[in-house]
């Protein structure tokens, strides 16, 4: 009798092992990281390639799991009850389930997981072949486990909004609590992300700011202005700025100059002739077509047209690289062009300054989705042509309209809304413009 009760116990401390070792096995192999396992199999790392293997067809694998680990737990359980039945009759049944269910869930379920948890990538590794082994021992029942499930439940799969949501939601956890450079990589890989959410136009300089150049100007006062200019590239026009005719390069020009000095006849230079063709592009073009469209035709420069093909702006490379990782001033840029900071701790901004822009330098959150500029945004939200003076108070930011030429806000100083400054009699006077 004895002897029995002891194979008995020992029986169910087996059972409970191998209970123990595919509640660890499941949670490892689901918990381990991705990324991780894929560069130590490039590294040659066999474990992480039955790893890698297993978790392709994660459905199989954890159906394999759950069948042998719930097998194990009944068998532990039926093993129990027939001792406690022969130690105390009758009562034991009661007793049995009370001791098996305390073993199981400290012994069985929490220890293992929390380790395995803890431990998932290194655990993962080393239970990968010995998994591998019952995952192929068990597919015959773990596909009839499946195939019963679809037709009760149906298939379901995650789509790419959700992929894309995860990842996110993955970035946001790596840049939280960072320091500066965790916080400059969650940002540069956020904007990575909203590279097909964001069009030229939002990020284009608009035709107003563009450097141009008329193709009947006198060749040396052409010279003069493309040296003096911070920019290597200018849209060559003819009568109307609407009439693009080419792309000047500063590049091509001092070539051209090269030769107009050796024959001596700079005054019958023809700039068009120095000119690219132009590149033209719609304004709906997101981000990551256009980078591509870049990098195909190796261009570094495009014009943006809208639907009527009416000249917009130019957008350029540089312009999609800093909306990855923030602004690339050269020696010929000015820091925060368009933006001066005041002594009370206001900016002075020029219309055309982008919300875009104005946001990743003030690290504000004025919203772009219906307006692309700062004097965009004000007409937008005030529904009227502002004055010289007016005043508002929207998305907790001051406004005051500083200058104006003709219908464009050319002018504007912005601060943050402390709700301790007054705005003064003129602003009682706007304050059924101003919005919340």
């Amino acid at each position: 009798m004895l002897e029995i009760l002891i194979e008995l116990g020992i029986a169910i401390l087996i059972l409970i092992f191998l209970s123990a070792f595919f509640s660890s096995a499941e949670t490892a192999l689901t918990a381990a990281s991705d990324a991780r396992m894929r560069q130590m199999a490039r590294k040659g790392s066999k474990n992480a390639a039955i790893v890698e293997n297993l978790r392709q067809d994660r459905e199989k694998l954890i159906s394999a799991i759950l069948i042998g680990n719930n097998a194990v737990n009944v068998m532990a359980s039926a093993v129990a009850t027939s001792a406690a039945l022969t130690i105390f009759g009758d009562s034991g049944l009661v007793l049995a389930t009370l001791f098996m269910t305390i073993l199981l869930v400290i012994f069985a379920e929490v220890l293992p997981k929390t380790y395995a948890f803890n431990h998932a990538d290194r655990f993962a590794l080393r239970i990968a072949r010995p998994i591998a082994v019952i995952v192929l021992l068990l597919t015959p029942l773990a596909l009839a486990v499946r195939w019963l499930s679809t037709n009760l439940m149906g298939r379901t799969s995650e789509s790419d909004e959700e992929r894309d949501e995860e990842l996110r939601g993955m970035i946001e956890l790596h840049g939280e609590n960072s320091d500066a450079e965790g916080r400059e990589t969650k940002a540069m890989l956020s904007s990575v992300l909203d590279l097909g959410d964001v069009q030229v136009d939002e990020i284009m300089t608009h035709r107003a700011s563009v450097s141009m150049i008329n193709a009947d100007d006198d060749p040396e006062d052409i010279v003069r202005f493309v040296l003096t200019s911070p920019h290597t590239r200018h849209p060559i026009f003819k009568d109307s700025p609407e009439n693009i005719i080419g792309v000047l390069h500063v590049k091509s020009l001092l070539l051209a100059l090269q030769k107009a000095s050796e024959d001596d006849a700079l005054s019958a230079l023809d700039i068009s002739d120095s000119a690219q063709d132009p590149y033209f592009i719609p304004e709906t073009t997101d981000l990551f077509e256009q980078l591509q469209a870049f990098r195909a035709r190796r261009e570094h420069f495009a014009l943006v047209i809208d639907e009527y093909g009416a000249f917009q702006g130019i957008v350029t490379l540089e312009d999609i690289l800093e909306e990855i990782v923030g602004d690339i001033d050269d020696e010929t840029d000015v820091s925060l062009q368009g933006c001066v900071a005041q002594a009370d701790g206001s900016w002075l901004v020029d219309g055309t300054v982008t919300i875009r822009d104005l946001n990743r330098i003030l690290n504000w959150s004025l919203p772009d989705e219906k307006a692309s500029t700062i004097a965009g945004l004000v007409l937008m939200e005030s529904r009227a042509i502002p004055s010289v003076g007016q005043k508002f108070r929207f998305h907790d930011i001051r406004f005051t309209i500083i200058e104006r030429e003709g219908v464009a806000l050319t002018k504007l100083q912005l601060a943050k809304d402390t709700g301790k400054q007054e705005f003064g009699k003129q602003a009682a006077e706007t304050a059924e413009t101003t919005t919340s």
